[in-house]
């Protein structure tokens, strides 16, 4: 099942290409009913998870290399492939007034899905690798195809930035693979039997060239810059796909590979990776609250708040800290992937109401369009609220547990790093009121007669992510009790237990 899962949707964009008569609204049908079968698929497959890894395949690909086609899901992996399968499905809805090349549009973003999907269940660094790479690819068409502005300048960008950090993470497989006894790319053997664990020097080198690849596609600081321009060019459906799914491929790249498969480095470094979160959450907030581009602001939202997931996985990586407090913050930080998810790719479709309208994201431009839009301006608050950690939605159940989990280590170090991160939170509430202030409220802006209320498409894509958002800010059990067994197994191997 997870295989078909996985390939289903570059069948169905195979079909598409293949098929004159599906164009248009039918190659869009078509996109919107892979989409849903791989959802009902993936929720089944939630359903019958039995904890473990589930719904394992193990064949073999390149004998020579000891790499295999090697899958399987856990409490990790299946929240974010659930969250894959929703938001492509939505943005497939949110897509149906396209019109450009629309045959092309939708085989790439159903190619983009098996690359999401597949690196998700990749329990093979090769396959994982191949996975990351091609989602660059699909990403980089996507931009440049039916982006605006200065698309191909930003396609550019981003492909060049991603791509030389997939080639230091493919330095680092490598060496990953070169350490193992025997020699191997399989995830649960590398895991099972950490490679370099008598040679810090080597597992220092292996784990800068991991987390460097990695770092670049979350993006933290100060490998961010390619993220900002690729957002403000890509259409909505693009800029929702690589918030709310290609960044977490980082992060999860953090938590599946480099914390349990170079444990003694990790432990070694945790406090790098602290700063590197605490940097990355008051820069990214700061930045954004100085924005008068929306594609910009959301975009800066976002180093903010993959700097917390950072600033997580790093304090549960350090040596000394409380077990419980570090098991909570590691679930914090998936939770957090699966909120941004949400509540990002939630709104870079509202800002895409916006280019609709008036060609324009320049908040100085708009005002008192509450009056014009109130549908618009409820759905966009909800999701500010949602994306700044108000109780009772989605960003609150993740940011509560990842500053337990940090201040509960009590370590000094992450204390004060956890006290600091805090502020991030209050200027992200200061940009986001601002936000709503100039943007719905007070005197009309000179493109706010532009501005309508958002149509059917639009409110089938954008209402479920933010529906999705309260379920888990007010009935959190269902995906915590499927993240915490995962996150207890991945502090297990941190402190060899």
């Amino acid at each position: 099942m997870l295989s078909v899962v996985v390939f289903l949707p570059l069948a169905v964009a195979a079909v598409v290409l293949a098929v004159p008569a599906l164009r248009g609204r039918a190659a869009l049908g078509a996109w919107i009913a892979a989409a849903s079968a791989d959802l009902v698929l993936v929720a089944i497959m939630w359903i019958g998870y039995r904890g473990g890894l589930g719904y394992e395949t193990r064949l073999r690909w390149i004998p020579t290399l000891n790499a295999g086609y090697h899958v399987g899901v856990d409490g990790l992996s299946l929240p974010l492939m659930a969250l894959t399968a929703v938001l492509y499905l939505l943005c497939a809805i949110y897509s149906l007034r396209e019109t450009t090349r629309v045959r092309a549009y939708a085989a790439l973003f159903l190619f983009l899905e098996t690359a999401s999907l597949g690196l998700f269940a990749a329990q093979d660094l090769l396959l994982f690798f191949v996975f990351f790479d091609l989602s660059i690819v699909g990403m980089y068409f996507v931009i440049a195809g039916w982006g605006h502005g200065e698309r191909a300048r930003s396609a550019l960008k981003f492909f060049l930035y991603t791509f030389v950090g997939s080639l230091a993470l493919l330095l680092g497989f490598i060496g990953l693979y070169l350490g193992g006894e025997p020699h191997t790319f399989d995830l649960v053997d590398l895991t099972r039997k950490p490679p370099f664990a008598a040679a810090p020097g080597a597992a220092a080198l292996v784990l800068l060239a991991v987390a460097a690849g990695l770092a670049v596609k979350t993006p933290t600081f100060p490998v961010h810059t390619w993220l900002p321009p690729a957002h403000t060019d890509a259409p909505a459906a693009g800029s929702a796909i690589l918030a709310g799914i290609l960044l977490k491929m980082g992060t999860y790249g953090f938590a599946r590979v480099a914390m349990p498969v170079l444990p003694g480095a990790w432990q070694r470094y945790a406090w790098v990776v602290v700063a590197v979160g605490l940097v990355s959450v008051l820069y990214g907030a700061l930045v954004a609250l100085a924005q008068e581009n929306l594609k910009r602001l959301i975009a800066y939202t976002s180093v903010n708040h993959m700097g917390y997931i950072v600033l997580a996985l790093g304090a549960a990586g350090a040596a000394g800290g409380a077990t419980g407090a570090r098991e909570l913050a590691v679930t914090g930080a998936v939770t957090q992937m699966v909120s941004h998810g949400l509540v990002t790719g939630a709104l870079f479709l509202l800002s895409g109401v916006f280019w609709d309208r008036a060609r324009a994201y320049d908040l100085g431009r708009y005002g008192g369009v509450a009056e014009r839009a109130p549908v618009f301006a409820r759905l966009t608050a909800v999701a500010a609220f949602a994306s700044l950690g108000l109780p009772g939605l989605s960003g609150f159940i993740a940011e509560f547990q990842i500053f337990a989990g940090v201040i509960g280590t009590g370590l000094t170090g992450a204390v004060v790093a956890g006290a600091l991160a805090v502020l991030g939170i209050l200027i992200t509430a200061a940009l986001f009121l601002r936000l709503l202030h100039r943007v719905f409220l007070g005197r009309p802006g000179e493109l706010t007669p532009l501005v309508s209320d958002v149509r059917g498409h639009e409110l089938g894509a954008i209402a479920p992510l933010l529906v999705l958002s309260v379920l888990v800010g007010v009935v959190p059990r269902p995906l915590l009790a499927l993240i915490e067994p995962a996150s207890a197994a991945i502090v297990s191997f941190l402190t060899g237990r």
